[in-house]
């Protein structure tokens, strides 16, 4: 049975484009297990130094590192049990929000969901698929511009999953017709993932 997990970036809340094309593809999933997780709405804390130093263990932590521990410990079982990760990933400043890049910071962790090797880091989590569904007011799909698609093809592939399909939408700022095609072009990719 697949699992997927549905994580949502979106600052945007209930007008987030993001967040309304995954919930359009989670309506299309014909799989019982699917888990959502809002990154906006229930926003995870920025890594800090105390923070880093809690990811790497031990028996000397405060109340505070061992929260963010057992947080830590909570999303990488979540994606260690997915099949399929789906994330929302719009441009904001040219960049992922900064809650998908608190996720980020909380599942990379050395002996984990990577590891270091005489040959360089090795992803743990195999088997996996991802869909990044990018969401850019103007149009920056294969641009110098685009730092989005090759910072979450590397992450991802970082920890792992190297299975990464990129689904655009792309001129929503703009006026027109650019806007509904950008968004058409979105959905119907997602509808072809959701079938297969």
């Amino acid at each position: 049975m697949t699992q997927t997990l549905i994580l949502k970036s979106s600052i945007l809340g209930e007008h987030s484009e993001s967040g309304r094309l995954l919930d359009y593809f989670t309506s299309r999933v014909d799989e019982p297990q699917v888990r959502v997780r809002d990154l906006a709405a229930s926003p995870l804390p920025m890594l800090d130094g105390e923070g880093a130093q809690a990811l790497r263990g031990g028996d000397n932590l405060n109340e505070r590192q061992r929260e963010l521990l057992a947080l830590s410990d909570e999303l990488v079982a979540e994606l260690k049990t997915a099949d399929r990760v789906v994330i929302s990933a719009p441009m904001y400043n040219f960049h992922v929000p900064v809650q998908l890049k608190a996720w980020v910071d909380l599942i990379c962790r050395a002996g984990v969901t990577f590891r270091y090797t005489e040959q360089g880091p090795q992803g743990l989590l195999t088997g996996k698929k991802a869909v990044v569904v990018s969401t850019r007011g103007g149009q920056y799909q294969g641009s110098d511009l685009d730092m989005i698609t090759p910072y979450m093809r590397t992450v991802l592939g970082f920890v792992g999953i190297r299975d990464v399909e990129f689904v655009y939408a792309e001129s929503l700022a703009m006026s027109g017709e650019g806007r509904e095609s950008g968004l058409s072009e979105a959905r119907g990719r997602l509808s072809e993932l959701a079938a297969g």
